[in-house]
């Protein structure tokens, strides 16, 4: 009868839990990329476009 190779096991299991690992820290990290849909439209409409309306020069 063939013997388990536990050590085969124990490492498919570490590499498991570390493909979750990452896979959380990279939902984190692009959850934290991506404003909210209402906070986009809050700071859009607070900050004016970059070339909408010429500056006025008050020495003229």
């Amino acid at each position: 009868m063939a013997k388990p190779n536990y050590s085969y096991e124990k490492r498919q299991k570490e590499l498991a839990k570390q493909r979750k690992k990452q896979e959380k820290l990279q939902r984190k990290v692009h959850k934290h990329d991506e404003p909210q849909a209402g906070e986009a439209e809050q700071s859009s409409a607070t900050q004016p476009a970059s070339g909408a309306a010429p500056t006025q020069n008050p020495a003229s």
